[in-house]
This record gives structure tokens, C-alpha cells and sequence, in this order.
């Protein structure tokens, strides 16, 4: 289905999900513009065809001007810091990028009528002992991170009853593959462990490594998104999305040495405070969507792994303004 008189505002345009959902949008038709602060994403992954803005979500007059410019018609709001261990530790910084940079984006939808805002929010949201998670359940975010995206959540709810916006929220979770940032060191663990993997270091695993998580490629997740305003029994709704299987970290970190045809060496580090197990009911989003099978893992991985060799080798980032030191990782101390 494609639409050319459609514009679609996609925030993260240069970051790893939004890049691949700006592409997704392109092939349905729609005009994009694209718009990211390059802090945690690259230019070079803007796709071609893309209108590119490089500012921030958090500048007011840099978000009214591209609304005064640009007759969007779509909101597709990518752009967060999802680092969700880091963010007790950054809670100002989490909850002024996550939270009022996406509430500066909705005045903005609001104020110009726009039909559908897309958010991406996360299983964050639901918090822990909540398994499999399912739209139906009451989210209890446990952290800065989660507490962030459920509260934009119930702003879009709040807005739609006030003001008629129209949004739908898609909650993913443990997404990876082609173009995700390998050098970030407290988010995306297989991204980390290819970094570790490419250096020769051990694969670091916080705690027992039996924690389990869903871990979706990310053609699972972003042509879903994309084509989210083009579905009208999305409007007004709330969808799961992502795989179905559960793998423990230790199996991850095995199938992440096989791709690179290593034995793998892992080395326990203390284990954090973090939700121990995360996956997600998916009947929703295959009644609405009517997804293809989800990428198995093995495949996913060896996909990821073969774009990640011909990517240049990036030193690890430090986060350099850590807020609250109390209970930090020994190994994030640095």
C-alpha cells in the first residue's frame, strides 16, 4: 500500500530501529523526514531518500520548526536513550530525553493535527514477575528507563481524550542486527559481545547469565512499525512485538561465538539489579498484523555478525556523566 502524499516525522533516523522503520516507510510510499542528535546513532545509517534534520528531540524551537516547515501527517518517535541499567544512574538525563522530548513531540501533534503518532516504547514497562507479559497486564516499571516510556504512554492517552490524537504503541524488546551500535557498553548485549568477541575479550555476563530474555531481529519489529498508521485496527491500541523463544544470556553468548568461530570464554561479573526474566505474549500483534515467522536466532546472529566484520572497530563509549555513583556496576565505574 503507498501513499505519496503522506509525510512521515521519524525521530531516531540515524539510530538503529529508526533507521530501519525511516526504510521501511520510504518503501510504503511515504515521504520522510528524519530527524536525530547523532549522540548514539550515524549519519551514514540514514537511508537514502530520507529528509535528514540533525537536531534534538529536547529543542523546542528545533521540533516547532520542523512542524511549521512540514505538513507531517505521521509521528514515528524513536529517538530514547535505551539504556535501561544506566538510567538509575542518569535519571535526569533519562527522563529529559525520554520523557520530555517526546512531550514536546505530541504538543506538537497535537497542535498540527496530525493523524496517527507511532511511539515505541518497551517491555520495560511492565516490570518483573509479570511473565509471558501481555497488553492486558498493569505495568509496573521498575526503573527510570520504563517509568519514562509508561508515562509517555499515558500522556498519549490522555492527549487522545483531550485532544482526539490518534496513537498506537508498539512495546519491543532485546532488538538487534544490521547497523546497531557495537561500542555502547551498558546496552544491546549482543552487540557487546561482538565487540568482545572482535577484541578478543571474554564475554561479560552479569550474574549467573540464566536470565532470559526474547531476543527479536530487527525485521520482526520494523516493518511492523512502519506500516502501523496504514492498519486502522492499530489506532488507539497498545501491541507486544518481537520473538516468541526465550534464550538464557549463557546460550547467547554460544551462539554469538559460533558466528564468529570462537570457543566462548565468558567471565561472571556482579549481578545486577534487573528484571531476571522478559519475554512477551505476541497474539495481538499476529491478529492485527499478520507477521511472517520471527527470524530464528541462529540466523539473526549470524546475519548481525557478518555486517559487524565489515564495520570499522569502534572503542567502547563511556557515559561521561554519570549522575548517581551509589550501586554502580564496578564495571561501568570507569
Amino acid at each position: 500500500m503507498t501513499n505519496h502524499k503522506h509525510v512521515a516525522l521519524v525521530t531516531g533516523a540515524a539510530g538503529f530501529l529508526g533507521s530501519h522503520v525511516a526504510e521501511h516507510c520510504l518503501s510504503l510510499g511515504l515521504r520522510v523526514i528524519g530527524i536525530d542528535d547523532l549522540s548514539g546513532g550515524f549519519e551514514s545509517n540514514v537511508p537514502k531518500g530520507v529528509e535528514f534534520h540533525h537536531g534534538s528531540v529536547c529543542d523546542k524551537l528545533f521540533v516547532q520548526s520542523l512542524f511549521a516547515k512540514h505538513a507531517v501527517d505521521y509521528v514515528y518517535h524513536l529517538a530514547a536513550y535505551a539504556a535501561e541499567g544506566l538510567s538509575h544512574f542518569i535519571r535526569h538525563f533519562n527522563y529529559e530525553n525520554n520523557l520530555q522530548g517526546s512531550i514536546l513531540l505530541i504538543n506538537e501533534a497535537v497542535l498540527h493535527d496530525v493523524k496517527c503518532f507511532v511511539f515505541t516504547s518497551s517491555i520495560a514497562v511492565y516490570g518483573t514477575g509479570q511473565t509471558p507479559m501481555t497488553e492486558t497486564l498493569v505495568p509496573v516499571p521498575e526503573d527510570p528507563y520504563g517509568i519514562s516510556k509508561y508515562a509517555v504512554e499515558l500522556d498519549l492517552k490522555a492527549a487522545h481524550h483531550m485532544f482526539g490524537l490518534n496513537s498506537i504503541v508498539f512495546r519491543p524488546h532485546n532488538v538487534y542486527g544490521e547497523r546497531q551500535n557495537t561500542s555502547d557498553r551498558y546496552r544491546n548485549v549482543i552487540g557487546i559481545f561482538m565487540q568482545q568477541a572482535r577484541t578478543g575479550q571474554p564475554m561479560s555476563v552479569f550474574g549467573d547469565g540464566l536470565q532470559t530474555r526474547a531476543f527479536s531481529h530487527v525485521d520482526d519489529v520494523a516493518p511492523i512499525i512502519a506500516s502501523a498508521p496504514l492498519v486502522p485496527a492499530a489506532y488507539n491500541e497498545t501491541f507486544n512485538v518481537g520473538a516468541d523463544t526465550p534464550y538464557t544470556v549463557l546460550a547467547l553468548a554460544e551462539e554469538v561465538a559460533r558466528a564468529f568461530d570462537i570457543t566462548p570464554n565468558i567471565v561472571h561479573l556482579p549481578a545486577r539489579n534487573e528484571v531476571v526474566h522478559a519475554f512477551s505474549d505476541h497474539s495481538k500483534v499476529r491478529r492485527v498484523f499478520a507477521p511472517p515467522p520471527c527470524v530464528e536466532l541462529g540466523e539473526g546472529i549470524r546475519r548481525m555478525a557478518k555486517w559487524t566484520r565489515t564495520q570499522p572497530l569502534l572503542p567502547p563509549t563511556s557515559f561521561g556523566a554519570i549522575e548517581v555513583r551509589r550501586n554502580l556496576p564496578p564495571s561501568w565505574q570507569a
